[in-house]
């Protein structure tokens, strides 16, 4: 079948391809090297891996969607879900959500009542997810998840009598120094609001224009869901949709500054969907006087016009190629474009513990949704924020074996790797789709630094010495470690948020660079590193981190602290 476009723009002198086509891609502005490698860890999980949360207990939640129909995991004890409002199958005995163990490669079924769908989510200071929103059932449903180390018998709770206010669909999380979390967005949602709802003041919700003002006026291109939220150093939210951001007082419900639009044609936010994160936060040599800077970095999206041409003609034009920075605790902050090697839409955007960045999943042409994609980039990109601008930024990396296309999903764990899963372009679970099925596998991404010729470098933590693992505001702390080859001056403390991921978007992912106050020897191949502890609750809200040594380049496996 032939296709006619009448009258596309200038901006469109770009790749268009169909979904059977392969695409021939340059590769420029790169290195590349061997660069890790992959290890598949289960064939199936049961379910496609489209939400994603690491606990503190080293188990992770992973969730789909309870409208697909049965999945590939039964729920335990003959529990069933009962829905009459399902089209696809109104009385469901299996599980649409599981709980992964990281240190024993096993799982097991949780229990969802209702559709999570497109949710969002954030953990609590102390430690437990709370999940907000979703589809139909889920639009205005609250739910948490607790881990339970002892017992391994927790699942989730709905919060019936704590709904949101609005319905959140497409909505996006971030927790803030109070503790709280703030829930912003949705379709046909420009408003935000707080939870947990333990209040009447919470209960209440509070409209912002700019989310109505970025969203496209064409039907199915919104352009502006899952917004990209960031709680920057000063206790201010950065909100990014489409191609504009604010500076953003959530407490006084006034936009402080509006940031130059991002340059370019393409948009940035579902369903041409980037992916963003907010560079890691150096606080050494600050002495806790003064605030960090702030950057954030935005890769990936697609051309205006991409989502109706991949929903109605199965044309799929080229993704972005770019990448902007902004620091935006400059005076006069301006965006600073890079290009990526390849193409990229729905890409996953991961903080690694040495501070680097990890560019994954997605596709080279067309948009989020069903079917609305082709050709995907196998190839992870890893990007140096810190390399200085005549050695190249970006480096190709070892190419997975599985696309990675509409609701994929990645994060970072604490023994240094990222775990992939997901991958399902379809309304229903499609098992026997070509060329992309419903994908349920589970996929590890081993990072160059876990290589075996790092051994004698990679530092292993023995003991924090702080009360209950704590690492209180302000105050120093110290951390044990093992190293055979120890590299003077070559010692850094990072702190890393578990972040929520789902459609590209890492909720609350942080990484910070604490202080280094000093450095001894107290054995042999045994050493104590003092650090500071972050200096407010803006800079890191309360709550549990990833605690690595990194060595020279090479992280420690994590610990988990709790900062407060």
């Amino acid at each position: 079948m032939a296709f006619k476009i009448k009258k596309l723009p200038s901006f469109f002198l770009i790749l268009v391809q169909s979904m059977f086509f392969e695409v021939v891609i340059s590769i420029e502005n790169c290195t590349t090297t061997k660069g890790g490698h992959w290890v598949e860890l289960q064939r199936s999980i049961g379910i496609s891996a489209m939400h994603m949360q690491v606990m503190y207990d080293n188990k992770v939640v992973i969730f789909d969607r309870t409208d697909f129909g049965p999945s590939n995991i039964s729920l335990s004890h003959h529990r069933c879900r009962f829905n009459p409002h399902d089209l696809a199958l109104k009385l469901d005995c299996t599980a649409h959500s599981i709980l992964y163990d990281l240190s024993h490669n096993t799982l097991r079924p949780l229990t969802l009542r209702t559709d999570a769908w497109c949710s969002s989510g954030a953990l609590t200071p102390d430690g437990s997810l709370l999940q907000t929103g979703g589809f139909n059932d889920g639009y205005t449903t609250l739910r948490s998840f607790t881990p339970c180390p002892q017992h391994n018998t927790c699942d989730w709770r709905e919060l019936r009598n704590h709904s949101l206010s609005n319905s959140r669909w497409y909505s996006s999380n971030q927790i803030l120094p109070s503790g709280k979390i703030i829930v912003v967005g949705g379709r046909n949602s420009f408003t935000y609001e707080f939870v947990p709802k333990n209040d009447v003041a919470s209960s209440s919700f509070h409209y912002l224009p700019f989310l109505k003002h970025t969203r496209d006026p064409n039907r199915g291109e919104e352009n502006n869901l899952y917004p990209f939220l960031h709680l920057l150093p000063d206790g201010n939210l950065f909100i990014f949709a489409n191609r504009n951001s604010i500076l953003f007082n959530f407490t006084t419900n006034k936009v402080l500054r509006n940031f130059p639009t991002i340059p370019g044609q393409e948009k940035r936010n579902y369903p041409s969907t980037a992916s963003s994160v907010l560079l890691p936060l150096n606080l050494t040599g600050l002495n806790g006087t003064r605030l960090p800077d702030a950057e954030i970095m935005i890769c990936g999206g697609a051309y205006p016009g991409a989502f109706s041409l991949a929903n109605t003609l199965k044309i799929f034009l080229e993704a972005s190629r770019t990448c902007g920075r902004l620091r935006v605790t400059d005076s006069n902050p301006v965006w600073v474009m890079e290009t990526m090697p390849t193409p990229r839409v729905m890409p996953d955007m991961v903080l690694l513990p040495n501070g680097n960045v990890i560019i994954l999943n997605g596709a080279m042409n067309g948009t989020a949704g069903w079917e609305n994609a082709a050709n995907p980039v196998l190839h992870p990109v890893l990007y140096r924020p810190g390399l200085v601008d005549q050695f190249p930024r970006f480096q190709l990396l070892a190419p997975a074996s599985t696309p990675r296309m509409y609701h994929s999903s990645a994060v970072l764990v604490p023994d240094g790797r990222v775990l992939v899963g997901g991958s399902n372009p379809h309304r229903v679970y499609d098992f026997r789709a070509n060329p992309y099925p419903t994908e349920l596998s589970l996929d590890a991404y081993y990072p160059e630094y876990l290589g075996t010729e790092f051994d004698s470098l990679r530092p292993s933590i023995v003991a924090v010495e702080a009360t209950n693992n704590t690492a209180s505001y302000g105050k120093v702390f110290a951390v044990n470690f093992l190293v055979r080859e120890y590299r003077v001056g070559g010692v850094g403390v990072t702190l890393v948020a578990p972040s929520f991921t789902t459609h590209s978007f890492a909720m609350n992912q942080r990484l910070l660079l604490l202080e280094v106050v000093g450095v001894e020897q107290v054995a042999p191949s045994g050493y104590r590193v003092v650090a500071r502890a972050p200096p407010s609750l803006a800079v890191a809200p309360p709550g549990f981190y990833m605690l690595f040594i990194v060595h020279a380049g090479v992280p420690s496996g994590a610990v988990w602290v709790q900062v407060k």
